[in-house]
């Protein structure tokens, strides 16, 4: 059992900004309390502690407080991606068996039907009442639950508990430190790991976390380079803005900016060429959804050494490369430490997350003489889009179901823009476009899941067992 994070930070460091957004700002203690009353709706709906909820939310202070008050609460947090489309929601609202869903009330036409309870924003602020919080955490209570799809065609709810993010949030903060008025930017969804986990790195840290909703480059430019913030983290494409805002402007970053994060897959030897010319320290950084967010970070002293590298294991973490003997040798590379999830819920909870203690990730890399990690391949057929992952099976899926489609298969393709994008093999039962199809995966998919394009072919690529070889697919492209 550990104390409560919330009410530890805000006995500690009451005064201390906690939360800014939009030139408002929160101390620890006011989201303490606010929160109180928060649990307090929580509790008058009929939610209680070991309970599973949803969470449909914009990143805004509300949901912070919202969050902060399940938290106290100890209720588990299905945080649902805003980008999902109705049909994908409904699966995992229904794989997730959740109590009631807590949603952003301009966010209420985005959900499916659904009979399960549902607690807006707004009902939120009526209350005048405190609610009773736990003051005692068990390491072991799933804390959170995020989906993310696996090598078959249905996502999975991947639990993380109070120790995963404990864990997660210790090991970051023996990698980086600490600096005097330490602040986070936080422009990367908190329904993602890597807006979740820097919310707790804020609280067990005592740091500030500045908020946006939405993605501003102007803004996010200006504080690295007035040095009002001191970390953040981004994917490639997120990256590359802030570099060519700066670069235009003749500017520099400030010196008190300390590091960029960036994950979602490696980033470009230019970019890190570029930030590093104008004074923006990037480190590249390994984890997963699995992992309550990093499991190695590239040190910014080694950005250019060792480019391409995502890093050594962080402080309590541990990485091999499953069958390799030599560095320099190919394998699947496995995490193990209190940062790996426990385990799955819903139809996918009787998987193992772990064989003999480790994480096998599906990920192709290996470890060179100093034994720094490469990536070969991000689970051999992923694509990962402007941060976002896209697993060719679940969109093989969808397309499968539409009356017109015989075969299916899904690879990627370079971009310049989101570094990889979805393309479609088909094979026609009937006539059908590329036109119907697109709007067919509109209805069916989120918007950065659709296909750039599609091809009809005879057939599709398959090996001696019939499995579809993706790695096929594009001798097939027109030229």
């Amino acid at each position: 059992m550990i104390p409560n994070w919330i009410e530890q930070r805000a006995g500690l460091t009451p005064k201390r900004v906690a939360l800014t957004f939009n030139k408002q700002q929160w101390t620890f203690e006011e989201l303490s309390q606010q929160s109180k009353y928060y649990v307090q709706v929580l509790t008058d709906a009929g939610i209680t502690t070991g309970q599973r909820v949803a969470i449909y939310g914009k990143s805004t202070p509300q949901l912070v407080k919202i969050i902060f008050a399940c938290m106290q609460l100890q209720v588990e947090m299905v945080l649902l991606n805003l980008r999902l489309s109705k049909p994908e929601l409904q699966y995992q609202l229904e794989d997730a068996a959740v109590h009631a869903i807590l949603i952003d009330d301009d966010l209420v036409e985005g959900l499916p039907n659904t009979t399960t309870p549902q607690l807006k924003f707004s009902l939120f602020e009526q209350s005048v009442t405190e609610g009773t919080v736990i003051q005692r955490w068990n390491r072991e209570t799933t804390m959170t639950i995020m989906y993310t799809s696996g090598t078959t065609n249905l996502p999975k709810g991947v639990r993380q508990t109070v120790g995963n993010h404990l864990a997660s949030a210790t090991s970051s903060l023996y990698n980086t430190g600490l600096v005097e008025d330490e602040a986070w930017i936080c422009t990367v969804p908190i329904f993602h790991i890597s807006g979740f986990s820097m919310l707790c790195k804020c609280i067990l840290h005592g740091v500030r976390l500045d908020l946006y909703e939405k993605y501003d480059v102007e803004s996010v430019a200006q504080q690295l380079i007035e040095g009002t913030a001191t970390r953040m983290s981004a994917v490639a494409i997120m990256l590359e803005k802030i570099i060519s805002h700066i670069e235009k402007s003749g500017k520099k970053a400030s010196p008190r900016f300390q590091l960029i994060l960036g994950g979602g897959g490696p980033i470009p030897e230019d970019y890190l060429k570029r930030a590093h010319a104008i004074g923006i320290r990037v480190a590249q950084t390994y984890g997963m959804t699995e992992t309550s967010s990093q499991t190695a970070t590239l040190s910014s002293e080694d950005a250019l050494r060792k480019l391409g590298s995502a890093g050594k294991a962080l402080m309590f973490n541990e990485i091999k490369i499953d069958g390799a003997t030599q560095a320099g040798e190919h394998g699947e590379i496995c995490v193990r430490g209190e940062h790996v999830t426990p385990g799955y819920i819903g139809r996918h909870a009787h998987i193992p997350t772990t064989v003999d203690g480790w994480l096998h990730t599906g990920d192709i890399g290996y470890m060179d003489e100093e034994g720094y990690l490469y990536v070969a391949d991000r689970r051999s057929d992923l694509i990962i889009s402007g941060g976002e992952n896209i697993y060719p099976a679940e969109i093989e899926n969808v397309l499968l179901g539409h009356p017109a489609v015989l075969g299916a298969g899904v690879c990627a393709v370079a971009n310049d823009v989101w570094g990889q994008r979805p393309i479609a093999f088909i094979v026609k039962k009937k006539d059908v476009t590329s036109e119907e199809l697109a709007v067919y995966c509109k209805e069916h998919l989120a918007k950065y899941k659709i296909p750039d394009a599609f091809y009809f072919i005879e057939e599709l690529p398959r090996n001696g067992a019939g499995k579809l070889m993706r790695r096929k697919l594009h001798a097939y492209i027109e030229i």
